[in-house]
């Protein structure tokens, strides 16, 4: 059975873990190895923390009675909609997804993905979202890691 709900403080430590499993899982062979082996789930966990306590969007959902993925968002953007590997491709994303969709509250919304990440682009394609063109650079680990991603766009009313 499968649920989505309003993640808690309590939630950070699982989606701190997720947010490193499932980069190490997505992003092999897109971003260096040595980055995502030094990623910490601990200080992605104080981060979350942060988020949810401050009042941030952010949702979970459960599969097997675990939390197995987590989507942040705002009104008119999705953040970030991360599962852990071993339930890609069971409905539980597109479920998370919908529910994120449901909440957002303006007109249409974007997202930015990884240029690269052709299974999540392949993802939010069959969720409505169309590549608006628009791209940027961003860099991680003081710079040493340089990130090209692409943003969607996707009509909400």
């Amino acid at each position: 059975m499968s649920a989505v709900r309003a993640a808690t403080v309590a939630d950070a430590p699982a989606i701190g873990e997720i947010h490193v499993r499932s980069w190490q899982a997505a992003y092999a062979g897109l971003i260096p190895a040595d980055f995502l082996a030094r990623l910490s789930a601990e200080t992605r966990a104080a981060a979350w923390a942060r988020r949810i306590g401050n009042g941030g969007r952010v949702l979970v959902a459960e599969g097997d009675g675990v939390v197995a993925g987590f989507a942040a968002f705002g009104p008119e953007q999705l953040y970030a909609l991360y599962l852990l590997s071993e339930y890609w491709g069971r409905g539980l994303g597109r479920l998370l997804h919908d529910r994120v969709v449901a909440e957002m509250s303006g007109d249409s919304a974007v997202l930015w993905v990884l240029a690269t990440n052709e299974r999540a682009k392949a993802f939010y394609v069959r969720q409505g979202w169309v590549d608006d063109d628009a791209r940027r650079t961003e860099t991680v680990d003081d710079g040493r890691v340089t990130l090209e991603e692409m943003r969607f766009r996707r009509r909400l009313r």
